[in-house]
């Protein structure tokens, strides 16, 4: 098993390379991916032996001064080697962004539509919302932040994070092969994100300049 990840400009992605996206069969389509091209800086792209197994679309920028990594879509295929793909893909924006943001603090912020894809942010730390955690004021305001870089802040609520409509132009499209083991307090923080109108959570947290070092390093 081979396990290949680069990544892009978006800019310079062919029609072929976006249709073949369509292979994966998660859950969006051919103009969902057209228009995350347009929308996105970066492209990602996981092959595993040759074959297309994940992608994702995503910017490294500074809101307010601060470094963030924003994933605008990903999707992975509902294989065995999922786990794998999510890894590979996390690893490199992991590493893109110790490349852009040396010694820095960077945060880490995407959408979702089920619990499932949050696993995607387990060594970020502080994540934001958790259960148990009442958000204060300058964590509300990075959810604010995100929802309009995310262009979704019309229907969002700052209190629960969530988007209640027409916020799945692109979001983290994760299904786990194991959703019995989802941890509880992860499934809790989406108990009033509508799937089937659009809603997604808004999902944030830190990676701290000593983690980076360590997941941003290609092995």
């Amino acid at each position: 098993m081979s396990l290949e990840v680069t990544t892009q400009d978006c800019s310079a992605l062919t029609e072929i390379q976006i249709e073949e996206m369509l292979g994966i069969e998660g859950a969006f389509g051919l103009e969902q991916f057209q228009k995350a091209a347009q929308d996105w800086v970066l492209c990602t792209l996981a092959r595993l032996d040759g074959k297309l197994h994940g992608v994702t679309f995503s910017t490294l920028e500074r809101i307010g001064g601060t470094p963030c990594v924003l994933i605008g879509l990903m999707t992975i295929k509902r294989t065995t080697k999922r786990d794998t793909i999510l890894k590979g893909l996390m690893g490199e924006a992991y590493h893109r962004a110790l490349m852009a943001f040396p010694d820095e603090d960077v945060v880490v912020g995407s959408r979702f539509a089920s619990p499932d894809g949050v696993e995607a942010l387990k060594a970020l730390t502080e994540m934001i919302p958790r259960s148990g955690h009442k958000a204060v004021g300058e964590e509300r305001a990075w959810g604010r932040r995100l929802a309009r870089r995310f262009g979704v802040d019309s229907t969002y609520d700052e209190q629960s994070f969530v988007v209640a409509s027409g916020g799945q132009s692109g979001f983290l499209d994760f299904e786990s092969s194991k959703p019995e083991k989802i941890s509880p307090d992860i499934v809790s923080l989406f108990k009033t994100v509508n799937a089937k109108k659009g809603g997604v959570l808004i999902v944030h947290g830190w990676t701290m300049a000593e983690s980076l070092v360590k997941l941003g390093k290609h092995s």
